[in-house]
């Protein structure tokens, strides 16, 4: 049962809605821990001074800004103390904006919030902004830590999503490769060949069809080892060819995307279960 991680009011004019905000997403990775193989122990790391190599008791482990080579700035935690955020219980909603006005560059963690108490404010806002088509646009404090949000409203439920600030978001003209686009020219053809593909590929937005197989197949290959299991490797995959005509290979690619959309027309089960059986490590047999 998942857990409200905040809980508040979202509040705008004279209106405050309470709410309980839970994550909306689930993530899911495989850590490892490091281990001594003669002992099969925990290895533990240690705080160590660079320049003695010797361990540095917590008391004497200070905060630092380097500000240039080997030259840093202490700051003690009463120094941030008057720049913390003020805690808050409210996402205070500033503005009401068109979803396509943002970029999704913008987007961070996401969250789903479900009414608290009262759920009849929570059902009028969420009906309201989904009858204007807007999404709102708020601040709130979290952990000592400010955010800016958008909240938009989806059959009846409001989910927000945490956004980046402008002077996170890398510009596009700091990525020097890009100006190679500059004054490079198609052909028609090309450009209705590359259209072609696209279409042949267009499809509705499945979600359960992408898999983190690699995730599975870690997974499987811990579950073996851990009953005894012998286990073959996959094999590797072969290197994709490179590409020497452009108009050959999309025309081979628009080729290959219309078989294949006519051996699973509808992305149905087929497709959603077809993982290549090379990509699965091949059950052998118990060890003795």
């Amino acid at each position: 049962m998942p857990r409200p991680v905040w809980s508040g009011t979202v509040s705008f004019g004279l209106v405050a809605i309470p709410i309980k905000l839970y994550h909306a997403v689930s993530k899911k990775s495989i850590s490892f821990n490091q281990l001594d193989d003669r002992t099969m122990s925990r290895i533990k790391l240690r705080k160590v001074s660079a320049e003695t190599g010797e361990e540095v008791p917590d008391e004497h482990i200070v905060k630092g800004y380097e500000v240039s080579k080997g030259r840093y700035v202490v700051v003690d935690p009463e120094d941030l103390e008057p720049f913390m955020p003020a805690a808050t219980k409210s996402i205070d909603l500033e503005e009401f904006v068109d979803l396509d006005q943002i970029d999704p560059v913008y987007f961070d963690s996401a969250y789903i919030l479900a009414p608290d108490k009262t759920p009849k404010p929570y059902a009028l806002l969420a009906r309201a902004m989904e009858a204007a088509n807007k999404v709102a646009i708020g601040r709130f404090v979290m952990r000592n830590k400010q955010y800016v949000a958008a909240i938009r409203a989806v059959d009846g439920t409001l989910l927000m999503s945490t956004m980046v600030f402008a002077d996170e978001v890398v510009p596009v003209s700091a990525i020097d490769e890009l100006a190679a686009l500059d004054g490079l020219e198609v052909s028609d053809k090309e450009v209705l060949m590359a259209e072609a593909l696209v279409e042949s590929l267009s499809a509705d937005f499945m979600p359960g069809k992408y898999r983190d197989e690699y995730r599975e197949q870690v997974l499987d290959l811990i579950e073996r080892k851990a009953a005894g299991e012998e286990f073959e490797a996959p094999a590797a995959a072969a290197s994709a060819p490179a590409v020497v005509d452009l108009m050959a290979a999309l025309e081979a690619s628009v080729k290959a995307a219309k078989a294949a959309r006519a051996r699973h027309p509808a992305g149905g089960p087929e497709a959603l279960e077809s993982v290549p059986a090379a990509a699965k490590p091949k059950r052998v047999r118990k060890s003795a």
